[in-house]
C-alpha cells in the first residue's frame, strides 16, 4: 500500500476517465469491501490533506466527506492506484456503519476468511471497556497481561492435543480458542494485528 505522505495525484490517468477515478474502500482492519465511490482531483487531494475519505458526488456534483452528516466517517490508512491508473484502493478505518443502510458494507455485512479476525479485534477492544463481572474478555484484561499469556499457553496445549487425538472439527475449534486468547493477549499489550500480520508478510513475501 502506497505511502501517503507520497502519493502523487497526479500520476493517475485522470484524462482517460473524465476526471473521475472509481475509488474501492476497504476496511483496514479485516480487508472487508466497504463502499465504492468516485474522486476527482480535488477530493483525492482532500482525502489526502485531512485524512478523511472524500467523494465527488456524481449527482450533486460537489465533493462529499462519507460521514459528513451520519458522523460515520472514513479515516484514511492507506492508498493504492492500479496498474492503469485509473482506479483507487483506499484503506480506512470505519467510524460506525459506512453503506446508508445501515450496514457494516454496502456489500454485506461479515467480511469472508481470515479477514474476520480483524472484526474480532474489535469486538475484542469492545469488550475491554465492560465490566470485568459481565465479559469474560473484561476479566481476562482486567487481570492484566499474564492471565491473557496463561490461556495463551493453555489453548496452545489443546491444540496440540487436538492435532493428534481428536478429529477436524475439534482441532479447528481449539484452534479458534486459541486465536481468540492471543487477540486478548496482543490487546493486553497494545500490540495490534496488523503489526503481527506486517511482520509476517515481511518475512515470507521477500522470500
Amino acid at each position: 500500500m502506497s505511502d501517503i505522505i507520497n502519493f502523487d495525484p497526479g500520476a493517475l490517468a485522470w484524462d482517460k476517465m473524465d476526471g473521475l477515478l472509481p475509488a474501492v474502500v476497504q476496511d483496514a482492519a479485516s480487508g472487508q469491501l466497504l463502499m465504492l465511490g468516485y474522486m476527482n482531483r480535488e477530493a483525492l487531494e482532500a482525502t489526502l490533506r485531512d485524512r478523511l475519505v472524500t467523494f465527488f458526488s456524481r449527482s450533486n456534483q460537489r465533493l462529499w466527506r462519507k460521514g459528513e452528516t451520519s458522523g460515520n466517517t472514513l479515516a484514511l490508512v492507506g492508498i493504492a492506484r492500479d496498474c492503469d491508473g485509473d482506479a483507487l484502493l483506499v484503506r480506512a478505518t470505519p467510524a460506525g456503519p459506512t453503506c446508508h443502510l445501515g450496514t457494516d458494507s454496502c456489500f454485506g455485512d461479515v467480511p469472508a476468511g481470515a479477514g474476520w479476525l480483524g472484526t474480532l479485534e474489535g469486538i475484542v477492544a469492545a469488550r475491554a471497556a465492560a465490566s470485568p463481572a459481565e465479559s469474560y474478555t473484561a476479566m481476562l484484561l482486567s487481570e492484566g497481561p499474564s492471565k491473557a499469556a496463561q490461556k495463551v499457553g493453555e489453548e496452545g496445549v489443546e491444540v496440540a492435543l487436538a492435532a493428534v487425538s481428536r478429529d477436524q472439527q475439534g482441532l479447528a475449534e481449539e484452534a479458534a480458542d486459541l486465536l481468540f486468547h492471543l487477540l486478548v493477549t496482543l490487546r493486553s499489550r497494545d500490540v495490534p494485528l496488523a503489526r503481527v500480520v506486517e511482520i509476517l508478510r515481511d518475512r515470507h513475501v521477500s522470500q
